[in-house]
C-alpha cells in the first residue's frame, strides 16, 4: 500500500488540475499587484488631495485591516458554500471596488473603496490556497502550491515598475484601471472554466462570536504595528494600547475555542499537530526575516544607492528571477522530500543572500549586488511555499479550511510585524541625527543583521518540519 500511496509524487499533475489552479492564480494578481503599485502613488496622491500623509496612510492601513477582518469569514463561508462562486464573487467584488477607487473624488471616498477591495481580497487570497490545495490531494500539494505562490513572488516584482511606469507617465488613477482586463479575464474564467466545489460541511454553523475575536485581535494586532513603524518606536501609547488589546481578545479566543472545540472557526485542537504548530511560528518569523528586508532593500538602492523608484524595480528583478527559478523544484522536491529539508537549504541561500547586506554600502559594485538578490530569490522561493504545503500535512477535508484561516492570518501578521520592526530597527539608528550618507547605510546594516539573526531563529521550528523519508 505503502508503494501505491510513493508512485503520484513521480506523477505529472494533470493538466485538468493545472488549468483550474491556473485560474485560481489569476484572480490572486489583482490584489497583489495592486497593493505594491499603491505604496509608490502615496505621494502622488497626498498631492492630488491635498491632503497630509497621516489620512493618505489609511489607503494602505484601510486596505489590510479589511483584508485581516475578512480572512475568519472565509473560513465559514467555503465550508458553507460552493467555492467557485465565493471565488467569483469576492473577484467582482475586488473589480468593481477597483473601478470606483480610480473614479475617486475625494480622499473619504478612496479610503471606503479601498476598505471594500480589502475585504475582498482578505477572500480571494484565503480561497486560493483553500481550493488549489482541495482539488490538489496529499501527493501533489507542494507543486500544486509552487503554482499558487507565483502571483505572490510576481507581484512584489512587477507591481513597484508597473506601478513607477503609472505614476511617472500616467494617473495614479489608471493603477485600479490597471486591474480591469485582468479582472474581466478572470471572472470569465472562473464562470466557464471552473468546477464546482462541494462544500465539505453545509450545515457548519455561523462561528459569529469566533470570526469576531479572530478578526478584531487580528486587526487590532496589525494597526498597532503599523503605528510603531510610523512612530519609530515600539514605545507609543498606541502601538501598546492595540498590541495588548489584540494579544488579550486573542486569549479570549483561545478559551472560547477551548469550549467550542470542533466549531469553532480555527479549532485548537490543529495545534495539537507538530507540524501545524511549527508552521504557524516559521509564518511569524518568516514575515521578519525574509518580507522585513523586502521593504528595506528598495529603501537601501533608493537613499544610499541613490536610484530612482524605476530603477530600484528594476534592479530587484533579479531576486524575483531567483524566486521564479526555485519555485518549479521547490514544489516537486517538497511532495518528494517533504517540508524539512527544502525549507533547511532555502533558508541557508537566504541567510547567504542577506549576509552581504550586512556589508554593503555606497560604493557596492551593482553586479554583486545583483548576484546576492538572486542567491537571495532563490532561498525566499523556498521558504514559505513549502511551509504553507506542510500546514495541510495529515489533514481532513474540513479542516482545510480552518488551516487557511489560521496560515493567512499568521501571514498577514508576521508580514506587518516584519516591516514594522525593520523599519523602527532604521528609524532609531538614525533619530536625532543628521542623516549623512555613512550614518543611514549603517541603520540598514542594523536592519538587515536583524533580519539574519531572526532567519537562524527561524531555524527552530523548521526542524519540527514533516520529513519524508527515502524508500528504495
Amino acid at each position: 500500500m505503502s508503494k501505491n500511496e510513493k508512485a503520484p509524487e513521480l506523477e505529472p499533475i494533470p493538466k485538468s488540475v493545472m488549468n483550474i489552479a491556473w485560474i485560481l492564480v489569476l484572480g490572486a494578481i489583482m490584489p497583489l499587484l495592486d497593493s505594491t503599485m499603491v505604496n509608490i502613488a502615496i505621494k502622488h496622491l497626498s498631492n492630488d488631495f491635498s491632503i497630509g500623509l497621516d489620512l493618505i496612510q489609511w489607503v494602505i492601513t484601510g486596505y489590510v485591516l479589511s483584508m485581516a477582518i475578512s480572512v475568519p469569514l472565509v473560513g465559514w463561508a467555503v465550508q458553507r458554500f460552493n467555492g467557485k462562486w465565493l471565488m467569483t464573487g469576492a473577484n467582482i467584488v475586488f473589480l468593481a471596488a477597483s473601478i470606483a477607487s480610480g473614479f475617486s473624488w475625494n480622499i473619504n471616498s478612496l479610503i471606503i473603496f479601498r476598505i471594500v477591495q480589502g475585504f475582498g481580497a482578505g477572500f480571494i487570497m484565503t480561497l486560493v490556497t483553500t481550493l488549489c490545495v482541495e482539488i490538489a490531494g496529499r501527493d501533489r500539494m507542494g507543486r500544486m502550491m509552487s503554482t499558487v505562490g507565483i502571483p505572490m513572488i510576481l507581484g512584489p516584482i512587477l507591481g513597484p515598475v508597473i506601478g513607477a511606469v503609472i505614476v511617472q507617465f500616467m494617473s495614479w488613477r489608471y493603477i485600479f484601471f490597471v486591474n480591469v482586463p485582468i479582472g474581466i479575464i478572470a471572472i470569465v474564467l472562473m464562470i466557464l472554466k471552473l468546477p464546482d466545489f462541494t462544500p465539505v460541511n453545509i450545515k457548519a454553523k455561523f462561528d459569529f462570536i469566533g470570526i469576531i475575536l479572530l478578526g478584531a485581535s487580528s486587526a487590532a494586532l496589525i494597526y498597532g504595528i503599523t503605528k510603531a513603524a510610523k512612530n519609530a518606536t515600539f514605545n507609543n501609547s498606541t502601538t501598546i494600547g492595540y498590541v495588548a488589546a489584540g494579544a488579550a481578545i486573542l486569549v479570549i479566543y483561545m478559551i472560547y475555542a477551548a469550549i467550542r472545540k470542533e466549531q469553532a472557526i480555527l479549532p485548537l485542537h490543529l495545534f495539537k499537530m507538530k507540524n501545524f504548530s511549527a508552521v504557524m511560528a516559521g509564518l511569524f518569523l518568516a514575515g521578519i526575516a525574509t518580507n522585513g528586508p523586502m521593504l528595506l532593500l528598495p529603501l537601501f538602492l533608493q537613499n544610499i544607492k541613490g536610484f530612482s523608484v524605476l530603477n530600484t524595480g528594476l534592479i530587484l528583478i533579479p531576486q524575483g528571477i531567483g524566486m521564479l527559478v526555485a519555485r518549479p523544484l521547490i514544489g516537486r522536491l517538497t511532495d518528494k522530500l517533504g517540508a524539512r529539508n527544502v525549507v533547511l537549504v532555502s533558508l541557508v541561500l537566504t541567510i547567504a543572500g542577506t549576509i552581504p547586506f550586512v556589508f554593503f554600502g555606497e560604493a557596492s559594485s551593482l553586479i554583486i549586488v545583483s548576484i546576492v538578490l538572486f542567491v537571495r530569490g532563490m532561498g525566499v522561493g523556498g521558504i514559505t511555499i513549502p511551509m504553507m504545503t506542510d500546514a495541510y500535512t495529515g489533514m481532513v477535508k474540513q479542516e482545510i479550511a480552518q488551516a487557511s484561516v489560521g496560515t493567512r492570518l499568521m501571514q498577514n501578521i508576521g508580514g506587518a510585524f516584519g516591516s514594522a520592526v525593520l523599519a523602527t530597527v532604521v528609524s532609531l539608528s538614525i533619530q536625532g541625527k543628521a542623516p549623512t550618507i555613512p550614518l543611514m547605510t549603517t541603520a540598514y546594516h542594523d536592519g538587515f543583521m536583524l533580519a539574519l539573526v531572526l532567519s537562524l531563529v527561524l531555524l527552530i521550528p523548521v526542524l519540527f518540519l514533516t520529513n519524508k523519508k527515502a524508500k528504495g
